[in-house]
């Protein structure tokens, strides 16, 4: 059983402490040059895995590992694609939630393979379009999951993407956290979740969220991802 840990400042620091590890991990990534041309998702996927066990000592994850690249990225969570090659000149996205030391991170990136200036757009997109979200967000205090995710759809099309989810976030915490079965709309930013955001759990415990966002332009198949935690500065 783990210990659940009361103290709202310190259940903070180590969700905090868990993004700053993904951080690290997936700037390891960039450096080892693990997203390349010719490697499988699969492959890379496990590559990450391997990297976050040396560094971190990770021996779990959350949820699913996912790496995506090419129409694979129009894909949502959920779905489950045909294992692709990562081209030469292909858009790819991360989303993984590694264990650190029994606190969970949820991070996604994108990154471009290539020159090619729309795929440059989407990925360049990502982070002011969340920021806008996170934004958004701060200035509302009583704002539910649906408004959220209905902003973020507006912000998207407003940059002239299709946003690619069905959810827009979702609760964290310690692991195992609050359990968010695909019938408990209130664990998740999507159309549906009519509570407020800032509230506490069934343990009393203030809720924390991941923001996460997803574009995609469907004509050119091609999407890209984004996550971080919603609620706690980055630091």
């Amino acid at each position: 059983m783990v210990e659940v840990v009361e103290d709202e400042d310190v259940r903070a620091a180590r969700l905090l402490d868990a993004q700053d590890k993904a951080v690290e991990l997936f700037a390891q990534v960039e450096r080892r040059q693990l997203i390349v041309p010719g490697v499988g998702e699969r492959q890379a996927s496990d590559a990450i895995r391997d990297l976050a066990a040396e560094l971190f000592g990770v021996e779990r994850h959350w949820h699913k590992r996912i790496v995506r690249a090419g129409a694979n990225t129009l894909h949502p969570y959920r779905e489950n694609p045909p294992d692709r090659v990562i081209g030469a000149d292909d858009i790819v996205f991360c989303d993984f939630g590694p264990i650190f030391e029994q606190w969970e991170a949820d991070f996604g990136r994108t990154y471009v393979l290539g020159d090619d200036p729309v795929k440059h757009r989407m990925a360049d997109d990502l982070p002011t379009i969340w920021r806008a979200g996170r934004e958004y967000f701060d200035a509302h205090p009583d704002i539910t999951g649906e408004q959220l995710y209905a902003h973020a759809v507006r912000l998207a099309e407003d940059a002239g993407w299709e946003f690619g989810g069905p959810i827009a976030g979702h609760l964290v915490g310690q692991f195992p956290h609050e359990t968010i079965a695909g019938d408990d709309i209130e664990s998740y930013i999507a159309p549906g979740s009519d509570r407020p955001m800032r509230r506490v759990d069934r343990n009393g415990q203030q809720c924390h969220w991941i923001l996460e966002i997803h574009l995609v332009d469907r004509a050119r198949e091609i999407g890209a991802f984004y996550e971080e935690l919603l609620d706690l500065p980055a630091r």
